[in-house]
């Protein structure tokens, strides 16, 4: 079993929380992160896109609000994971 990667995001105004990198994956250009808040077993998750500009030091991540975008990632993520299912 490979150790899932942990990262940090900072938002403006509120506490850092982590989360774990469960997949990720890139669509017509765009990089998408599957994100739970813990690494096995039900918990939230989240997809993210990468809003970042080439070059940027830090990634720049906002959750998929697009329910058409949403489903088709949400689809990619659950063909690559056995053990996910998104409801």
């Amino acid at each position: 079993m490979t150790k899932t990667e942990k990262i940090t995001f900072s938002l403006e105004g509120e506490e850092e929380q982590s989360f774990y990198v469960l997949e990720q994956t890139r669509i017509g250009g765009a990089n998408y992160i599957l994100v739970a808040d813990c690494e096995d077993g039900d918990g939230e998750a989240m997809i993210l896109k990468d809003l970042s500009a080439d070059g940027e030091t830090e990634g720049v991540y906002m959750p998929v609000e697009d329910e058409e975008e949403l489903a088709a990632v949400a689809g990619v993520f659950e063909s690559m994971l056995d053990d996910v299912e998104f409801s």
